[in-house]
């Protein structure tokens, strides 16, 4: 009754991450045979290129150099995102926030208070450091620090193909995971509703005892075969078209450490900066614009002519499944669900419920059903908490320009938890105990910035005259450290182009 066969079906970033999250758990017990199953006739969608600093534990856990990460997966840091127009160009001009990884505490205390009431005048992520690093655009750290650490917080943009790459390499030369080009049609189930076998598309047929669904929008497991439905988000998030495009990194092109999210009429653009490329991508909503349209506010985006673009379209189905373990099977990346990627959601809620699944991996089949409750509210509550905080981008913005925005500001498209939370926000800024699951992926440090970045309006609080001095002092200490960071941290460009001269005098 032992669990001694998995198979992954899918590769890509999220069969690669279970891969190695399941690797790095079951390495020492030698039963038990992990395989990736990977058709040469799917493709990756390959645009999840962005990252938050939750993907570090992970590679540190799977033994992967930062080096090789940086060097192989044409890789930049990101320190953040920049927030380009996401408040009302007539009323504020050409604007823009971060929402930064660094916390917004300096020296550990929470200076939100005397931020409403004393220095709304002032950019509210100025309360930490990172914003004015990256418009400085200097790197996260110095060439001196070790692997995974830095002056400040941070987490990598990469070529989503070649990560993918890296995590098969290290799978397989590490944990001994085997690798199988096949094509599945179809699974076979028992009368227990567990999967026993799959059938590949040249009549072989495989055997497994536990399997893990990666085959991305085709769902081929926990959709064709188990037939888990789908919670559609639609009614909360309304983009549901993302087009793609590469674009070549010019010689005069600065490499911003950071992901642009720009703002339009009916959704935003992504720019994400790789060493040799930037990847693009216009997110709108196609109830509020058609694909004509699109392509000629994306072509403008990219100073090109619209006659013969054509960037490379994908709809999407926003929400998860209403389950994500179902007997001997368990969805993960896109056939476990799929949000907008505003904050880098994809990776990080994949890397999350890998992580999860190989830290309560039944090691019997009789241990499965204690696990599945328990996986799937963890799961479930994280992709509502996860819907809530995109919701919070669009929902607090005062654009008023376009059916599009007006929609979003309309209240009953929002969660209960989501209204909850903004009307006690109102009242008094977020609290770390109104996050009170450590399942919370986004909690109050990030909407503090996205808040106060976007402008919304909390009462003002009364402060004494020894925090109003301490907290503005605070303040000043902030400006001087990043005048030292000029001087201490180099240009992100030039970084990274010092590791790869070191790395080319080693060879």
């Amino acid at each position: 009754m032992k669990i001694k066969r998995i198979a992954i079906i899918g590769g890509g970033t999220a069969g690669w991450l279970a891969a190695n999250h399941l690797g790095a758990e079951l390495v020492a017990d030698e039963e038990v045979q992990i395989t990736v199953i990977e058709s040469k006739d799917v493709p990756t969608i390959g645009v999840g290129e962005g990252t938050v600093p939750y993907i570090m534990k992970s590679l540190k856990r799977f033994g992967i150099s930062e080096a090789e990460l940086l060097l192989t997966c044409d890789a930049t840091f990101k320190q953040g995102i920049k927030f380009v127009n996401w408040r009302n160009p007539q009323l504020h001009g050409e604007n823009y926030y971060y929402h930064p990884f660094d916390e917004p505490y300096p020296a550990g205390v929470d200076v939100t208070p005397y931020w409403i009431a004393h220095e709304q005048g002032r950019p509210f992520d100025d309360v930490g450091l990172q914003a004015r690093v990256c418009e400085l655009g200097l790197a996260p750290k110095r060439q001196s620090a070790g692997e995974y650490q830095g002056d400040l917080s941070y987490a990598y943009h990469f070529n989503a193909l070649k990560f993918a790459n890296l995590l098969s390499r290290n799978a397989q030369n590490r944990f001994n995971v085997s690798h199988l080009q096949a094509t599945i049609e179809q699974a076979e189930v028992n009368s227990d509703g567990n999967i026993t076998h799959l059938h590949t598309d040249e009549g072989e047929s495989l055997p497994f005892d536990f399997y893990i669904d990666c085959s991305g929008t085709s769902s081929i497991l926990i959709d064709k075969t188990l037939n888990v439905p789908f919670i559609s988000k639609a009614d909360e998030l309304f983009t549901d078209t993302a087009l793609v495009q590469q674009v070549p990194l010019e010689p005069t092109n600065n490499i911003n450490p950071y992901t642009t999210a720009t703002a339009h009429s009916a959704g935003w653009i992504w720019d994400i900066p790789l060493t040799n490329r930037r990847g693009t991508g216009f997110v709108y909503s196609s109830q509020h614009m058609t694909e004509d349209e699109a392509i000629r506010q994306y072509a403008k985006y990219l100073n090109v002519s619209d006659t013969g673009f054509t960037p490379r379209k994908i709809k999407m189905d926003i929400g998860y499944r209403e389950t994500f373990w179902q007997n001997n099977c368990v969805a993960l990346g896109l056939a476990q669900g799929f949000l907008e990627p505003l904050e880098a959601t994809s990776i990080l809620v994949t890397d999350f419920s890998a992580e999860l699944l190989a830290r309560n991996f039944p090691r019997m089949k009789d241990d499965i059903d204690c696990s599945t409750k328990y996986y799937n509210e963890v799961v479930r509550y994280v992709w509502e908490r996860c819907v809530d905080f995109i919701k919070l981008h669009y929902c607090i913005s005062d654009r008023q320009d376009s059916a599009f925005w007006q929609a979003n500001r309309d209240s009953t498209t929002w969660s209960s938890e989501l209204t909850s939370r903004l009307e006690k926000f109102s009242k008094r800024p977020p609290h770390q105990s109104d996050f009170f699951s450590r399942f919370d992926l986004f909690n109050e440090k990030n909407f503090l910035y996205v808040l106060y970045g976007m402008g919304f309006k909390t009462r003002t609080p009364k402060l004494g005259a020894n925090e109003t001095a301490h907290c503005r002092s605070l303040f000043e200490s902030n400006d001087a450290i990043v005048e030292q960071a000029k001087k201490r941290l180099l240009k992100h460009d030039t970084w990274l182009n010092g590791l790869r001269h070191a790395a080319s005098q080693t060879r």
